[in-house]
């Protein structure tokens, strides 16, 4: 789904589709167009426009699909996909803005907390336990 589609979400919808509110995708874009209009371009224009390449890297962090799959939803090569997410991230990390409080702020009891981090615990897997007399033996037979 293009910038063009989901702009036409409500405000609930576009938070649960981006993980992000509209006016912070705004400002998402707008520091990616500053950098975009400092770079000196050279070679051939790039046809995705700003709001596509937020929206490229949004579905990546929150949706943890493979570029591969990303590539293929917007018709774009997986190296294609790669440099979009590397250079965005790059240069939303950069801005204070996108940055979450410190630990501090967090312990502060006038400060509400909008983000919700769960941590997920990993399940042992059982697997089969080698035997190593089986495998010895089998070795043995198939050598002569």
């Amino acid at each position: 789904m293009a910038y063009e589609e989901v702009k036409k979400l409500g405000d609930e919808e576009f938070k649960r589709y981006t993980g992000v509110k509209k006016e912070t995708f705004n400002k998402m874009v707008e520091k990616v167009k500053e950098k975009e209009q400092k770079k000196k371009k050279m070679g051939r224009p790039s046809e995705i426009k700003a709001e596509d390449k937020v929206l490229i890297t949004l579905e990546y962090l929150r949706e943890y699909r493979t570029m591969f799959h990303i590539g293929v939803r917007w018709n774009i090569s997986e190296a294609q996909v790669c440099r979009i997410i590397r250079d965005t991230e790059k240069e939303l990390i950069k801005c204070e803005e996108f940055h979450l409080p410190g630990k501090k702020k967090l312990l502060e009891a006038n400060t509400s907390i909008e983000v919700v981090v769960i941590d997920v615990g990993e399940s042992p897997i059982e697997r089969p336990q080698k035997n190593k007399g089986n495998t010895i033996a089998e070795r043995k037979r198939s050598t002569h």
